[in-house]
């Protein structure tokens, strides 16, 4: 490891316990997940939205 990496990591993750590091990681990954299905969700709800106004 690096000691960028280690002083990147250190400052992300200093003051937590393991398995608080290892939770918020969880907690990181779900986030970006449900935002993901959020923006394909709304760019369904547009595209639907166009469809009916017979904008296509």
């Amino acid at each position: 490891m690096t000691e960028q990496t280690y002083f990147r990591w250190r400052k992300e993750y200093g003051g937590l316990k393991v398995d608080q590091a290892k939770r918020l990681k969880d907690l990181e990954t779900e986030n970006a997940r449900l935002r993901r299905a959020l923006s394909d969700a709304v760019i369904d709800n547009q595209i639907l939205r166009e469809v009916s106004k017979g904008n296509f």
